[in-house]
Order: C-alpha cells, then sequence, then structure tokens
C-alpha cells in the first residue's frame, strides 16, 4: 500500500529545532523526488523545500533558508528536514509530497502524506 508518513512535529520554543521524516513505502522512493510543504491556519499551502531523486538537488523557500535542511535516505526510505532557529511564523502542519522532480508546484504531486503539526511558541 502507498504511504508517505510524516512524523517528529510537536510544540517547540522559539529558538528551538525539531526534525521531520517522512516515511516512505509501496513504491520505490529512490525513483521520486520530495518535497515537503507546509499551511498554517487560515493560509495557503506553501512550499517550504524539496530534494532531486538522488539528493543531489535541493531547494528551499525563501522563509526558511539558511534555517532548514532537507535529506534523504533512499535505502531507509526516509526523507527528512531538520528545523533549526524555529520561528513562531513557522507554525503549521508539515507535509510531505512525492513528484517526478524537485519542484514547489503542488499541483504536480502525485501523493500527500497527512501532515504533522509543528508548533512553535513560548
Amino acid at each position: 500500500q502507498l504511504q508517505l508518513v510524516e512524523s517528529g512535529g510537536g510544540l517547540v520554543q522559539p529558538g528551538g529545532s525539531l526534525r521531520l521524516s517522512c516515511a516512505a513505502s509501496g513504491f520505490t522512493l529512490d525513483y521520486y523526488a520530495i518535497a515537503w510543504f507546509r499551511q498554517a491556519p487560515g493560509k495557503e499551502r506553501e512550499g517550504v523545500s524539496c530534494i532531486s531523486t538522488s539528493g543531489g538537488s535541493t531547494n528551499y523557500a525563501d522563509s526558511v533558508k539558511g534555517r532548514f535542511t532537507i535529506s534523504r535516505d533512499n535505502a531507509k526510505k526516509v526523507v527528512y528536514l531538520q528545523m533549526n532557529s524555529l520561528k513562531p511564523e513557522d507554525t503549521a502542519v508539515y507535509y510531505c509530497a512525492r513528484s517526478r522532480y524537485c519542484t514547489f508546484n503542488y499541483n504536480t504531486m502525485n501523493y500527500w502524506g497527512k501532515g504533522t503539526l509543528v508548533t512553535v511558541s513560548s
């Protein structure tokens, strides 16, 4: 059964760190790029980061550059999003999604996880 399952969300203080995981099953992760999106209450879903099939190419939204790092372990079938120096405005539900190439165009995503909530608050 095809699945993308996010984990690692939670409550963290401003300036803190979290590492999100996106675990893939039911398909060959090596064949797909993975993107992380987020959606805050009352806002549209936005692309945060994406990584190519091999991990050799990555992209980040300007709002997270220098603070977030995406990586993947195809052998373990997991994609990670390391989030440092978190800010209250990073509060959102974070989703991972697969596509054929690294992009923030959510119309090209052909499968989504259900999301994990990240709350940044003191």
